[in-house]
């Protein structure tokens, strides 16, 4: 049977429209509190939606560049607990020359210069092993770090390498000269010693401080990526408390359609049965 063919009175049609209506409104009404978003789609709100989605791209990229903040700030930590074992392995070169020095025996001195060179291969493997994700910063002051703090790379720090070698702390003092036969041998590597602990002491002054701006710069990227997520949410998240009353809402309109439907039909079979 055609559409054309089934009269209905324009009483139920007007039901039927709007109960049509209502199933719409409650559809719409039960995703936004499944989603708990408002614009689920740029047809919901094209303006909304659109920038709710650089709002999120956006974090998203802040949030690459905070995870390569937290590698970086590691790598540095490292460094700076690998200066401070390079520290202790000074000290204790420092303690071999003090024994050298309260000895005239040449045969304890030179078992003594033996110990400080051993030490010193020690000190430079070390060193050498201090290696964080394929870089070394305390082998060479050719090698540098780049850290970017945003998401176009236009904002930068460069931590530069050291050299805290037996060779680059200790220069010619790096091996027991003479076999610390004498006092100035013995004294001129304390004075190498002396050196190395001021420059390892600025070292580690300075990996630290780069340690906090780059944890200065990740709790400020942190904070950035939440306020980036909290602006998308705003522009399409739904007010629960108004949507929860619409549904109410709309589920009673909803009932009330049918039972006008109903009562419309009522009325067309009562008028049948008087005709």
């Amino acid at each position: 049977m055609a559409i054309g063919d089934i009269s209905l009175s324009a009483s139920a049609r007007a039901n039927l429209t709007a109960l049509n209506n209502t199933a719409n409104l409650l559809q719409e009404t039960q995703s936004h509190l499944s989603t708990g978003k408002s614009v689920n789609s740029a047809s919901d709100n094209a303006t909304a939606y659109f920038a709710s989605q650089g709002f999120l791209n956006s974090a998203n990229n802040l949030n690459t560049v905070k995870n390569n903040l937290s590698t970086t700030l590691e790598a540095v930590n490292s460094f700076t607990n690998s200066i401070s074992d390079v520290t202790s392995v000074i000290t204790q070169l420092q303690g071999i020359t003090t024994q050298a020095l309260g000895t005239t025996d040449t045969t304890t001195r030179a078992g003594l210069a033996s110990q400080f060179n051993s030490l010193t291969t020690q000190l430079n493997l070390l060193v050498n092993d201090a290696t964080f994700n394929g870089t070394n910063l305390l082998n060479s002051t050719g090698n540098n770090l780049i850290v970017y703090f945003n998401e176009t790379n236009t904002t930068a720090l460069t931590i530069t390498g050291v050299n805290i070698t037996s060779a680059g702390l200790l220069g010619t003092g790096n091996s027991a000269a003479g076999a610390f036969a004498t006092n100035a041998n013995i004294q001129t590597a304390g004075s190498y010693l002396l050196t190395a602990l001021s420059t390892l002491r600025t070292d580690a002054a300075t990996f630290g401080g780069n340690s906090t701006l780059i944890q200065t710069r990740q709790d400020f990227t942190t904070n950035l990526i939440t306020s980036l997520q909290n602006a998308s949410s705003d522009l399409v998240s739904a007010d629960t408390n108004t949507e929860g009353a619409n549904l109410q809402a709309l589920q009673a309109q909803d009932q009330l359609g049918i039972v006008s439907l109903g009562v419309s039909g009522t009325l067309a079979q009562a008028i049948l049965k008087i005709l």
